[in-house]
């Protein structure tokens, strides 16, 4: 199994430390985010920062501790409803979908926000409109990838704009590419309501049923439930079953990252998953 970690959820240091700290928790890939594992880099500078020589450090960094790069992040609000702004964000996912090419990420992950504008409000997310606009904005990027041979890989939250299986099996119909992809994460899909074991599994089947062709990495964290509210954690440490979802990565054969671990029990966690996967 190909289980890996974000980096910033590392022990502290620089990109190559952190890279060497997940090899050293047997970890063998990694999810990437920039701006949380290189000092000094802003995401609003993004197309001037990504350069030549940054590529062959990671991709020389990447070699020296034997792990690849599962997922570039780029966690960008593609449906601001300011046309400049929009642009702009546009702009730096063509640099990191260019970027990614460059030092063999497997895609640049990305969600789709809880808001088309800048106030956070699940309802309008979940509007025509708020779909409508990240399409439109979308599709200039997916061209990008396309041209440059890389894949933007969308991660659908219940509360954003791309909040359920059906709606992202809807996002691919109106965007076909193969420079599209999904990254699964079956916990950011379980709303407070839908939390209950049996609701949660069923969730799990209805993603990979409608999806399962497209995903192209798992996201795996678990969760607990509280009054209002689903708090994700440590794989293991929660209340999800993943035998249904490890059956899946298998016989995908898919890379996995680890979500919302600490440096204390991220090695726990990937114990936890293989042994599940074995069981």
């Amino acid at each position: 199994m190909n289980i890996g970690i974000r980096l910033h959820d590392t022990a502290p240091g620089t990109l190559r430390q952190r890279l060497g700290f997940a090899r050293a928790q047997g970890f063998s890939c990694a999810h990437i985010a920039l701006a949380m594992t290189v000092p000094g880099f802003a995401m609003d500078r993004a197309p001037e920062l990504l350069t030549d020589t940054l590529a062959g450090d990671i991709r020389a960094a990447l070699a020296e501790n034997q792990m690849d790069c599962a997922v570039l992040g780029c966690y960008l609000n593609l449906a601001n409803p300011d046309p400049e702004a929009r642009r702009r964000t546009q702009e730096i996912y063509k640099a990191h979908l260019r970027f990614a090419v460059k030092i063999g990420a497997g895609v640049v992950g990305t969600e789709t926000y809880a808001h088309p504008g800048t106030d956070y409000d699940p309802p309008a997310a979940r509007s025509e409109e708020a779909f409508q606009l990240f399409i439109e904005s979308l599709r200039p990027v997916v061209r990008a990838a396309e041209e440059c041979g890389a894949i933007l890989a969308v991660e659908p939250v219940w509360h954003h704009i791309i909040s359920t299986p059906a709606r992202a099996q809807r996002m691919l119909e109106a965007v076909p590419s193969d420079n599209l992809q999904i990254i699964l994460d079956t916990v950011n899909l379980i709303s407070p309501d839908t939390a209950a074991p049996e609701q949660a599994q069923a969730i799990i089947a209805d993603a990979v049923a409608r999806l399962g062709d497209r995903v192209r990495v798992l996201h795996m964290k678990d969760y607990q439930t509280f009054p209002g509210e689903v708090r994700s954690m440590a794989c293991g440490t929660g209340c999800l079953d993943y035998r249904a979802l490890l059956a899946f990565a298998k016989a995908k054969k898919l890379p996995m990252t680890l979500e919302d671990t600490k440096p204390d029990n991220a090695e726990a966690a990937r114990l936890y998953l293989e042994r599940q996967a074995a069981g």
